[in-house]
């Protein structure tokens, strides 16, 4: 009987094989990839071969079979781990990792909560592939080959990669034009050239976004100025300056989102104090403002509060551009004579803080070590809500007046773990853990923030003080769009998901009386001109991209980093455009299409003003006012 006979390059065969299956399986059982169309899932099925065919067919130039084994193993190890973070990471952020992230390695310890949350069990099946490469070394013998320069199937076997690449590539323009050139959503991403192919491409835009800082020249401002000047929003002078010479008190609600004020669970009220303020005549709330952070988050939603500027894509800028110049909303305010602060009893290198709030020039960080953490006073991600704000409160008596100081309370975040103590209402019964924990946790905030405003007013300082909160990020992603339809009574779709990114906003201003409710559409972007007009401080000249929203001059229109967009009329998401009021796709497209060709533009601008650092070329507002003239 004739013995068998393995075929030449088995062991390599196999490895492409298994990594492709393996990677496609986990496309689909890990990531919440909308598909729309046969093409997508063809598409999504073969973009992992693109690149495994390269890396792979490396091993065919390695002569030693020993060699060639290691390597084969390697990368079919590497691609598991590559595919396994990103599981891990996606769950977590809704989002593919990028190289800036992998560098955040002061983050890391504080993050772990979140991390080991995040892991599955499951998560083994990522290194299938690696234990059926194992298998086939083990168990399949190898010849030694002897490698030519006329060996010519090695070159055939490139040739032929680089057309299936060139292929997917073609099918993925179709899909989606200008993929490689005008896209901020690293989904498509992944669904048209595949997770591998992708992390080549982050590689390449990371250093291409480095070096524009390099050859940037200070010639590109009068571009960017012009485009903001055109479209200033003059101040209401109704509103311009109605809380001039008051304290400044800025709180950062983390991971709150709209959908639970005014709300119960279960009969459970859950933000009782918010939904008062809702309805107090000192009070302006915004009930359709959104968030508009990227990978950085909280860290995001400072920046763009203090900058009026778009976090970058795919990284938090608090790491990738600390070294930037900035007129930071603290800037503008310390030149009017105000003292700036932060209160956050987190560690002070986290998300990179104590070098950015330098470059943002915040005098003082009242960071983990200015705060005492008793007994019970901790959780997760450091002190809980209640003892940080009564804290915060007496340590504002002791800033110069007027001052602006920023809270960033942390008990309201993933994975929303409370002592039985903190606990105020019961969880919900849903299939999620995550949205049950949830509601309990925002109960827990709302009561900090009703003990930090009896606290002002017990201290002195509530009568001369404006207090401006804000909802930072969403708090719950698509992961859990079930139980969030259950929750909500429907089916979440792509719109409904887009709807959800909406965060509250207060403005109070104690004495007032004239507060209302505000459905404009709005966005983390305006709270910096907005603010600055409130307070009777000039805006114009300054290179922001949010508009004051009590402006006559004010428009409708948040566009969110990932290139979705919100306007009066219109919600663009998933590459289709729908009509607010109907949820459905909108018939007109012509006027959608223009929208979405000003969000791609001021995306653009937004990047071209942090990735080329050009406010280093700025001395003087009115500098730049005259040039654009």
């Amino acid at each position: 009987m004739k013995k068998f006979s393995w075929p030449k390059h088995s062991v390599l065969i196999i490895a492409i094989v298994a990594t492709w299956l393996t990677t496609y399986i986990g496309y689909q059982t890990s990531f919440s990839m909308t598909i729309d169309n046969m093409m997508q899932e063809f598409i999504l099925l073969m973009n992992p071969l693109s690149f495994l065919l390269f890396i792979y067919g490396i091993a065919l130039f390695i002569k030693t079979p020993k060699r060639r084994n290691k390597f084969i193993f390697s990368v079919s190890l590497i691609t598991s781990i590559i595919m396994f973070a990103n599981a891990v990471f996606y769950r977590f952020f809704n989002d593919f990792i990028t190289l800036p992230v992998l560098f955040q390695t002061s983050n890391f310890g504080d993050l772990s909560s979140s991390i080991t949350a995040n892991m599955s069990l499951l998560d083994i099946f990522f290194f299938t592939d690696v234990l059926i490469v194992s298998l086939a070394i083990r168990y399949i013998p190898q010849a030694e080959d002897r490698v030519s320069g006329k060996n010519v199937g090695p070159k055939l076997y490139f040739i032929m990669a680089a057309s299936l690449t060139m292929f997917n590539l073609g099918l993925a323009e179709t899909q989606r034009p200008q993929l490689l050139t005008r896209t901020f959503d690293r989904e498509l991403l992944v669904k048209n050239i595949g997770t591998y192919n992708y992390h080549i491409y982050d590689i390449v835009m990371q250093s291409k976004s480095h070096a524009q800082r390099v050859l940037a020249d200070g010639s590109e401002m009068v571009e960017v100025g012009n485009y903001i000047n055109a479209n200033y929003a003059e101040p209401n002078p109704e509103m311009l300056g109605i809380a001039e010479g008051r304290n400044i008190i800025a709180v950062s609600l983390e991971s709150l989102q709209s959908f639970v004020i005014n709300e119960e669970m279960n009969g459970h009220v859950i933000t009782p104090f918010l939904n008062e303020l809702t309805n107090d005549p000192d009070t302006f709330y915004f009930s359709n403002f959104y968030h508009q952070t990227g990978l950085g988050k909280t860290s995001d939603s400072e920046f763009i509060l203090e900058n009026s500027l778009y976090p970058r894509n795919g990284a938090a800028v608090f790491f990738t551009h600390s070294g930037n110049t900035y007129d930071s909303l603290s800037n503008k305010l310390g030149e009017n004579g105000y003292h700036t602060s932060v209160m956050h009893a987190n560690n002070k290198s986290f998300w990179n803080r104590d070098i950015m709030y330098d470059a943002l020039n915040i005098e003082k960080f009242y960071d983990v070590a200015s705060y005492e953490i008793g007994e019970g006073d901790a959780v997760n991600w450091g002190m809980k809500d209640i003892p940080f704000v009564k804290q915060s409160a007496d340590l504002m008596l002791d800033i110069p007046q007027p001052f602006y100081t920023r809270l960033i309370t942390l008990t309201n975040h993933y994975p929303f773990d409370l002592d039985e103590e903190d606990m105020l209402i019961p969880q919900y019964d849903s299939n999620s853990r995550t949205l049950n924990k949830y509601f309990q946790s925002v109960r827990y905030m709302d009561e900090a923030i009703k003990v930090l405003f009896e606290d002002l007013k017990e201290k002195g300082l509530y009568d001369n003080s404006i207090i401006v909160m804000y909802g930072d990020h969403y708090g719950i992603s698509e992961n859990h769009n079930k139980a969030m339809g259950m929750y909500l009574d429907k089916e979440i779709t792509p719109f409904d998901n887009a709807k959800l990114q909406r965060v509250p906003l207060f403005i109070h201003i104690p004495g007032y009386g004239k507060g209302e409710k505000i459905d404009t559409v709005s966005g983390q972007l305006d709270i910096r001109p907005t603010l600055l007009h409130l307070m009777g401080i000039e805006t114009k000249g300054d290179m922001q991209l949010g508009k004051d929203i009590f402006s006559p001059d004010y428009e409708p229109f948040v566009i969110f980093r990932d290139g979705r967009f919100v306007t009066e009329n219109y919600i663009y998401t998933t590459d289709v455009c729908y009509d607010t009021n109907t949820g459905e796709p909108a018939e007109e497209q012509a006027e959608c299409d223009q929208y979405l060709k000003r969000a791609m533009d001021e995306l653009d601008y937004s990047d071209m003003i942090i990735n080329g650092d050009l406010l280093r070329f700025m001395t003087e507002p009115e500098n730049l006012e005259n040039e654009m003239k």
